[in-house]
């Protein structure tokens, strides 16, 4: 008999994913569904966003996303976040009424346990998703991204905010790590600032299965691709990062496109940057790229464009903090953290690919190895959930 477990997750499946999270999700759900196990997903869906095929919001419609909300729902998620000593992410969805989420675990039937996928939800509320065994999802270290965007913060009430939502996330990962079966993390670093015991902690590299096929190709519209959530802080400094430190050494004809949700006042600051917004087919848009630049800088957990960039064979150059996660590191990846050094490499790849040689690799190998791995993990994962051992983790390693 296969295992039934309920998915807890603030956002359900997107019919257009754009968000690693999203990305994340879809990874994670499609892991379970090659282990044989069914899920029901508890979750919300952005408004005017269609959801996948398949995909129930079962918890309705709910706005989350700083970048659409005006002043007016930014003070209410605030003085929400104090009402209720919850961090930014959970105050927003406490908008749900409790009894609509235990409707919602009610009308699944009968299952064996929770996934807690990220704090936001099942820290929303503690007292709902229980009485089952549960795993704990991290997909990143949340209290430390906040400190570190607390460190970047450009104003005093800025910094005080994100500190007080890294104190409230500290206190939440605990409490989620240890009400869990075990805690699992897409970056083997982050399991040990997450504090679980090694014998209850579980690595699972993500497989991105959209990633397989490059686009056929016959003109380079841009030298440099550049594809994220832009709005979400983290991301935000490893951008600000590379148009303030690198664009400057770099050649002065390169011709760099932006997607996804950008701040308007970056967009505005750099004019000769050709920022497109959302796109609807991701693998064009870098197929198109001369070079991909992955340029984390802050933040945890693994970077999703990183894998997707490997996965489609096209040459790199990436920061250290951009492969965390990751055992092996394609021939066509350059790795560098100084912006002269990082500069350097992308003018040497750009001058390359206009010669003629686009340094473009087959990345099927690097996507099987990341499934298998994958596939390894996940088993791990419900090995600790059933409270089997499993013979399995000597695959991750």
């Amino acid at each position: 008999m296969s295992l039934h477990l309920l998915f807890v997750t603030s956002l359900v499946a997107q019919a257009n994913p754009s968000t690693g999270y999203e990305l994340a999700n879809g990874a994670l759900l499609e892991g379970l569904e090659r282990a044989g196990v069914r899920t029901t997903v508890v979750g919300c869906a952005w408004p005017g966003q269609a959801v996948a095929p398949g995909a129930h919001a079962s918890l309705g419609e709910v706005e989350v996303r700083t970048e659409k909300a005006g002043s007016g729902l930014k003070l209410k998620w605030l003085l929400m976040s104090l009402a209720s000593r919850l961090p930014m992410s959970s105050a927003k969805l406490r908008v749900i009424p409790e009894e609509a989420v235990r409707k919602a675990i009610a009308s699944a039937g009968d299952f064996d346990g929770y996934i807690l996928n990220g704090v936001a939800l099942a820290g929303a509320f503690p007292h709902v998703f229980t009485g089952k065994p549960s795993i704990f999802v991290a997909h990143n270290v949340e209290h430390r991204s906040s400190a570190e965007n607390a460190r970047n913060a450009g104003s005093l009430i800025k910094r005080i905010l994100f500190a007080r939502d890294a104190r409230l996330l500290k206190s939440l990962e605990d409490r989620l790590r240890e009400q869990s079966a075990g805690v699992v993390a897409f970056a083997a670093e982050d399991l040990a600032e997450l504090g679980g015991r090694p014998e209850a902690s579980v690595f699972l590299p993500l497989s991105i299965a959209r990633s397989t096929h490059l686009p056929v190709t016959t003109k380079l519209t841009h030298d440099l691709a550049l594809l994220g959530t832009w709005t979400w802080h983290p991301n935000r400094i490893g951008l600000e990062w590379f148009l303030k430190e690198v664009k400057p050494m770099l050649l002065d004809d390169v011709r760099i496109s932006v997607a996804g949700s950008t701040p308007d006042d970056l967009a505005v600051a750099w004019p000769d940057v050709k920022f497109v917004g959302r796109i609807d087919r991701a693998a064009d848009f870098v197929a198109a790229s001369a070079v991909i630049p992955l340029i984390s800088r802050a933040g945890t957990g693994v970077q999703l464009k990183t894998i997707e960039t490997f996965s489609l064979g096209l040459p790199s150059v990436a920061t250290t903090s951009s492969v965390r996660g990751i055992a092996t590191i394609p021939a066509n990846c350059a790795i560098a953290d100084d912006p002269a050094d990082f500069a350097a490499a992308l003018n040497d790849k750009i001058r390359r690919a206009r010669g003629g040689d686009l340094q473009r690799l087959d990345g099927t190998m690097f996507a099987d190895q990341q499934r298998i791995r994958m596939d390894a993990g996940i088993g791990a994962m419900l090995s600790l959930l059933t409270g089997k051992k499993s013979a399995q983790k000597e695959t991750l390693s």
